[in-house]
């Protein structure tokens, strides 16, 4: 069976992304991206939305960027009931039916590691169902209250995390990983729904 790791970069009040800012917040360092592309080297497949796909994609279209030249050789599974086959982006298939289904099956048949990018609904469909095995976070010392977008843990179901690791990068940036358990409601009113 096949884990399946959600990854995100975030603010410290939980944004993806903020409006007007740098990629990494403008706070990226030569430890923080050594650590990227050492993370490069591990097999995986990529789980993604259309959006994210689109917005990738694009990126990755005529860049020579080390780390969207990874991804773009990665093999990627897309999510979508507007996106056709076959996609532009190398690597990439599209898949029209239930994520949650879809990557059940994955798990229980595939041998390839699987993570995520970006794609907040599709994560979000995931953790409630009790697939994701890993959860990690790199949180960036930034609040963005005015200009940040894309929250992440809007609409989530309550979870409880297991640390298995931490690290901090260039003096700054705090690597959090967990083991994620779904709860079915606050810590001692009920039993959990995934371990």
């Amino acid at each position: 069976m096949s884990g399946l790791m959600v990854d995100f970069i975030t603010s410290l009040d939980g944004y993806g992304a903020a409006e007007g800012w740098p990629g990494f917040w403008g706070l990226e360092g030569p430890e923080y991206l050594e650590w990227l592309g050492r993370e490069a080297d591990a097999e995986y497949t990529v789980l993604m939305g259309a959006n994210t796909y689109r917005l990738m994609s694009g990126f990755a279209a005529g860049s020579d960027d080390a780390g969207l030249a990874d991804l773009t050789a990665r093999p990627k599974v897309v999510f979508s009931s507007t996106l056709r086959a076959p996609l532009s982006w190398a690597n990439s298939r599209v898949v029209d039916t239930d994520p949650v289904e879809t990557v059940r099956s994955m798990k229980a048949d595939g041998a390839t590691p699987m993570r995520t990018i970006g794609s907040l609904t599709l994560c979000r469909s995931l953790i409630g169902a009790g697939l994701v095995d890993r959860f990690r976070v790199v949180v960036f010392p930034v609040v963005t209250g005015n200009s940040g977008r894309d929250r992440i843990y809007d609409g989530w179901p309550d979870v409880a995390l297991e640390t298995v690791a931490t690290r901090t990068f260039d003096g700054r940036l705090q690597l959090l990983e967990y083991v994620p358990t779904v709860l079915a409601g606050p810590p001692g009113t009920a039993a959990p729904t995934h371990e």
